[in-house]
């Protein structure tokens, strides 16, 4: 199950991504991201408070709050870096230095992915960085890319730390860290974050969603290698450029292709190894 438990975390993401970048549109990004980080709290301490933790300890409550400073700095310098108009460096940069230091990072915690596995982290990197678009940059955004991507695989490392028989507090706790990290500049500009109720509640419901993806990462972190779990998580960008062919007719060039064939690749070979 850790394989489908992965995946189901990366569909998540990219349904997520895919309507918090609709969303962008309409209401101001550090709306989106702070309700949304409030709207993952909710549904975390709630999804907690149903499934029972068989024995949580304070060390894992501070590895899932790691996790959400980790997501919560994500956020800010993503953000930082798709303001500066240049999503094709900050997305990709973000997305595949994550997964690279977030597989480094399982190695040298003791993971030994085999053969297949490798290859298959091997044909992840360029299908993700083919799949977002990715180009070749020296500004600030690849910076912000970095910072990013050390962000989110803080998120990953951090998260799968916690003991199993922790439950989901983890991802509740990792929630009140996000918000925590993200409260300082939704203070300073308090005008961005009034919204309509409507794209208000949108904004909720998106970041429900990403706390769901987060549960269901924690959930196959604990069957198998770090890893593995990451990478196949991590393909969440594909699904984005799919709902965009399919829901907003856009088109899809050849790298993007390229990048759609590799991600499936990669998906069989991790799921085999």
């Amino acid at each position: 199950m850790g394989p489908v438990l992965a995946l189901a975390s990366a569909v998540c993401y990219g349904i997520v991504d895919f309507a918090g970048g609709l969303l962008s549109r309409r209401a101001h990004p550090a709306a989106v991201t702070f309700l949304g980080q409030l709207g993952g709290l909710l549904f975390a301490c709630g999804a907690a408070l149903l499934l029972p933790a068989d024995g949580l300890r304070p060390a894992d409550l501070l590895w899932g709050a790691l996790s959400g400073v980790g997501s919560g700095a994500a956020m800010h310098f993503l953000n930082r870096g798709l303001s500066r108009g240049a999503m094709s460096v900050v997305v990709p940069v973000s997305a595949v230095t994550g997964v690279a230091l977030s597989v480094l990072c399982g190695v040298l915690l003791g993971d030994r992915p085999t053969l297949l596995a490798w290859i298959g982290i091997a044909v992840t990197v360029p299908a993700l960085w083919w799949v977002a678009g990715g180009r070749a940059g020296l500004g600030g955004e690849t910076g912000d890319g970095l910072l990013a991507s050390v962000g989110v695989a803080v998120q990953y490392i951090a998260l799968a730390q916690a003991d199993p028989a922790s439950g989901l507090w983890p991802v509740a706790a990792g929630r009140v860290a996000a918000v925590l990290v993200l409260l300082p500049g939704a203070a300073r500009h308090p005008d961005r974050l009034r919204v309509p109720p409507r794209q208000g509640l949108q904004a909720l419901l998106i970041g429900a969603g990403a706390a769901l993806g987060l549960v269901l990462y924690l959930l196959a972190a604990g069957q198998q290698l770090l890893a593995v779990a990451v990478v196949l998580a991590s393909l969440y960008p594909a699904l984005p450029v799919l709902l965009g062919l399919a829901l907003l007719h856009e088109r899809v060039g050849r790298r993007q292709t390229a990048g759609l064939l590799g991600a499936a690749v990669a998906t069989v070979l991790l799921s085999l190894g």
